[in-house]
């Protein structure tokens, strides 16, 4: 009887200890909510906005407006939409966590035939379709005033860049005028009525059009002494034969807290130059900052054009090293500018080498592989066998395009260089900025062919109008870091968000090193090949010039060519192999990658609830 009262008190223990700690998890779960603050264990922080955000929506001095138009119900968009769609919704609600009252949320279902679906097509959202034929909305606007921006679809393929798209919206809403952009160029990109070299007008480049679209932009002469101060963000496109003057203007514009974006170029294949000499073919030229870069910490050769085999374009005696057709690998995933770009023509471009100065933290925004090399000017525009021939990579992965971000200092202590008068020279040194005023950013970028039409656009006529089509993402990556300056200094530091999405690091290093070994290999046999001749050259010389002697070789001879000829054929097994195992370590590796993928979590589960079982039995077995 004892027994028996005192289990039915421990299962009355049991169920009020039960209950009890239930009722305290949902009084800790509602009072967890009510809280401001909370912890993101993501990889990546995908749930925590990025502290530019914060400082520009804490910034906002009047109400906007966000409208999102989400179709929801079981059925209204595919399942994988809909998660995306939440999470959509939990960032626009984080944004107003932090802007407060300044940030209103109005949420719209637009079902059909409704008046939500009327408001959706009123605003500009575009219908997306289903397999089915039905459609649903997915989008937002942002307004304030009669300023409006739209998504008109928004896009899971952008969720990294997802943050950065709703905050330029509310930036652009929240600017009253248009930002000014200054443009600097040796090159005609607004177009020039008349040319005296080829006595023709030229229509402006496909870039400077987008960006009269979203910016007054205003000319800067090549030579110039001054930046206008109107001027906050600046463009300057194949600065040739720049002078120390201007070199120190751009240097106090930057040390003043404007923004620069300079493309240069050993060698701009479509700036070709005539040749002082009558007779002498011309060829592009080269720009550079030489100054501003030895007091950034970065140089570029000027005489060198980088050559990669990764990248490489065209095929057989097409086969171009210096003309890049660079991927996702070659672009930073993890910044806003380049995280969505897929592709970048970069033809007959520099690399810079960089050596860190103290106050500025380098980013590579562009990067060539460990298989490339620089190779001289003059050799640039070889292709096929000439190009390759001598080719051998340094196993150096190159900046490309640069970001430079934190605290200046200037390349000119002694203020304007060759000025007339001493005394005023010394006065304008005294007023002359020294440091930056504040954190800065700069870019950098070692080619100019790739802004040009020729490299970054098709232009078709069909119908009587001029229809341009982007063949890569060259004028995207050119806006995107105008915009992203001209955004301010809030979304200039703003990041790309994680995704779910991880690269196979590993399987693209075991390519890069097989790679490696590739043309090691193939180096170690035109040496090979080099000596062999060498050693025959000498073995006919021995022997003697005359004609009959010359034309049948010497046992000597026969024994070389024959060890030359098993040699080759022995490297080109070697190299058949291991590219065989290449592909096979590589197909192993994704194949248990994605079995660990799906697999361990289960197993783990298995495992734990077997452990569980064992120890339970092994107490019940286990005398009182």
């Amino acid at each position: 009887m004892k027994t028996l009262m005192k289990k039915n008190e421990a299962l009355i223990y049991s169920a009020v200890g039960l209950v009890a700690l239930f009722l305290i998890l949902v009084a800790a779960n509602y009072l967890v909510s009510l809280q401001q603050t909370k912890i993101d264990l993501t990889e990546g922080k995908v749930q925590t906005l990025s502290e530019g955000t914060k400082k520009f929506l804490r910034a906002l001095e009047s109400p906007v407006k966000v409208k999102l138009y989400i179709s929801r119900g079981e059925q209204a968009m595919p399942v994988p939409l809909r998660s995306f769609a939440q999470r959509l919704e939990d960032l626009v609600r984080e944004f107003k966590s932090v802007a407060g009252s300044n940030l209103v949320i109005e949420l719209y279902n637009p079902k059909p035939d409704s008046e939500d679906e009327d408001a959706a097509q009123l605003d500009g959202i575009e219908p997306q379709q289903l397999f089915s034929g039905e459609q649903f909305y997915l989008g937002l606007t942002v307004n304030q005033l009669e300023r409006k921006q739209s998504i008109p679809a928004v896009s899971a393929q952008r969720e990294r860049l997802l943050e950065y798209d709703l905050a330029r919206a509310i930036a652009r809403v929240a600017t009253t005028e248009r930002p000014v952009l200054g443009l600097m160029s040796a090159l005609p990109i607004l177009g020039e009525r008349f040319n005296p070299m080829t006595r023709q007008s030229s229509e402006p480049w496909v870039l400077a059009n987008e960006l009269k679209r979203d910016f007054n932009v205003k000319s800067v002469p090549l030579h110039t002494q001054a930046i206008d101060p109107e001027i906050k963000v600046l463009l300057v496109v194949h600065p040739r034969d720049l002078s120390d003057a201007t070199e120190y203007a751009l240097d106090q514009f930057v040390l003043r807290g404007g923004k620069l974006i300079a493309f240069v170029d050993p060698y701009a294949y479509f700036d070709q130059q005539q040749s002082p000499m009558p007779g002498v073919g011309g060829g592009g030229t080269s720009s550079s900052l030489p100054k501003l870069f030895k007091a950034w910490g970065l140089e570029m050769n000027p005489g060198k054009v980088l050559a990669d085999v990764v990248y490489a374009s065209g095929a057989g005696q097409r086969h171009t090293p210096t003309v890049l057709t660079l991927n996702r690998s070659a672009l930073n995933r993890d910044d806003v500018v380049t995280s969505q770009i897929e592709t970048l023509l970069y033809a007959f471009g520099g690399a810079f080498e960089v050596k860190p100065v103290d106050g500025l933290k380098v980013t590579e925004l562009i990067k060539s592989s460990p298989n490339s090399m620089l190779v001289d000017n003059v050799v640039s525009t070889l292709s096929g066998e000439a190009a390759m021939k001598g080719f051998q990579p340094d196993n150096q992965a190159r900046p490309l395009a640069v970001r430079l971000t934190g605290k200046f200092t200037t390349a000119f202590p002694d203020g304007l260089p060759d000025a007339q008068d001493k005394k005023a020279a010394a006065k304008k040194a005294e007023a002359s900025l020294k440091t930056s005023v504040a954190e800065n950013s700069v870019v950098l970028v070692a080619d100019v062919d790739m802004l040009n039409d020729g490299a970054a656009v098709d232009i078709q006529e069909a119908f009587g109008r001029r229809i341009v089509v982007p063949s890569n993402g060259n004028l995207a990556f050119a806006q995107s870091m105008v915009e992203q300056f001209a955004a301010g200094d809030a979304l200039t530091s703003l990041r790309s968000r994680a995704t779910s999405f991880r690269p196979l690091s590993v399987v693209r290093e075991m390519e890069a090193e097989a790679q490696k070994q590739y043309f090691g290999r193939l180096k170690s046999l035109e040496d090979q090949l080099q000596k062999t001749t060498d050693k025959l050259q000498e073995l006919q010389k021995a022997r003697g010039a005359g004609a009959k002697s010359a034309q049948l070789m010497t046992p000597e001879q026969q024994v070389e060519i024959d060890n030359f000829r098993k040699n080759v054929t022995e490297t080109r097994k070697e190299l058949k192999e291991l590219r065989k195992n290449l592909r096979q370590d590589a197909e192993s590796l994704v194949f248990w990658t994605k079995a660990l993928n799906i697999a361990l979590m289960p197993l783990l589960v298995v495992l734990l609830g077997l452990a569980v079982f064992f120890l339970k039995r092994r107490r019940q077995q286990a005398p009182a």
